[in-house]
C-alpha cells in the first residue's frame, strides 16, 4: 500500500514554486502564514475537476499510538520546538515499530499524550497535535492529502463509490460506509514523489489496536468515484 508523509508544522523559510508544484525549501518547515499565502498562490490556475469524477486511488493514513507497540526501544532525536528542523535534541526512547510507523504515517501519539511527528524535510519533532501541511491539526474523517497539481488545498469532496480492493474484491461494507459518509477536505500534501494523478490519502485518526496495518481499515481503494465540490 502506498503511504504518505505529510508536511506538517510551521517553518522559517519560504515556499518555492516550480514545475513540480509547491513545496517547502529543503531543510525547513512552513510558517503558518507563509504556508497559507503560498498555498493560495499555488492554487490559482490549478485545474481541478468538479462534479462526478472517476478512476481514483484512495489510500489511508493514521496516527500511530505508542501504547500498542511493545517491541524494543530506540533513541529518537529531533526538535522539541516548532521553529526547528533536523534537530539533535533527545526525544526519548520509544518502541522501534512505533518510531517507524511515525515515519511512515507522519504522526504518532506518545504515552505522555504529546505527539511525535515526522516530515521528510524536518525529521522528528514533539508537538501538541498531529499536523497537516499548513500547520493545522489533522481531523479524522475530514482531512485528506493530494498533490497540489491534482486537487488544490481547500477542495472538498465525498466518496460516492468505493470501487474495489485487490483482486477486484469489494471493500468491507463498514469501511466503505464510514468513508463514504464523511465530508473530506484537502488540507495536506504528499511527500514529493508519493502522490500522483488521481491519488488521494484519507486521514482516519488513531490506530485502534496492535497490528493495525493488518486490519480492514488499512486499505487501498481502486477505481473509486468522487463528488468534488
Amino acid at each position: 500500500m502506498a503511504v504518505v508523509h505529510f508536511l506538517p508544522g510551521p517553518v522559517a523559510n519560504p515556499v518555492t514554486v516550480g514545475s513540480f508544484g509547491c513545496m517547502p525549501s529543503t531543510g525547513s518547515r512552513w510558517a503558518a502564514l507563509t504556508a497559507a499565502v503560498a498555498l493560495t498562490a499555488c492554487s490559482v490556475g490549478a485545474s481541478a475537476p468538479t462534479g462526478n469524477s472517476t478512476g481514483w486511488e484512495l489510500t489511508v493514513y493514521y496516527t500511530a499510538v505508542e501504547s500498542f507497540h511493545t517491541d524494543a526501544k530506540v533513541q529518537v532525536v529531533g526538535c522539541t520546538k516548532l521553529n526547528c528542523s533536523n534537530g539533535h535534541d533527545d526525544l526519548g526512547m520509544h518502541p522501534k515499530s512505533f518510531v517507524q510507523a511515525v515515519k511512515d504515517e507522519g504522526t504518532g501519539r506518545m504515552t505522555d499524550g504529546k505527539y511525535l511527528n515526522w516530515s521528510y524535510d524536518t525529521g522528528y519533532w514533539v508537538d501538541t497535535a498531529p499536523r497537516n501541511s499548513s500547520g493545522g491539526a489533522l481531523v479524522p474523517f475530514m482531512s485528506a492529502a493530494a498533490d497540489t497539481s491534482v486537487l488544490p488545498q481547500g477542495t472538498r469532496f465525498t466518496i460516492t463509490d468505493c470501487g474495489h480492493i485487490e483482486d477486484n474484491a469489494k471493500p468491507p461494507k463498514d469501511v466503505c460506509a464510514k468513508l463514504s459518509a464523511a465530508s473530506w477536505k484537502i488540507v495536506d500534501e504528499f511527500t514529493p514523489g508519493l502522490g500522483g494523478e488521481h491519488h488521494l490519502d484519507l486521514y482516519i485518526g488513531e490506530e485502534t489496536q496492535r497490528n493495525f496495518t493488518k486490519t480492514d481499515w488499512y486499505i487501498t481503494l481502486s477505481d473509486a468515484k468522487l463528488e468534488i465540490a
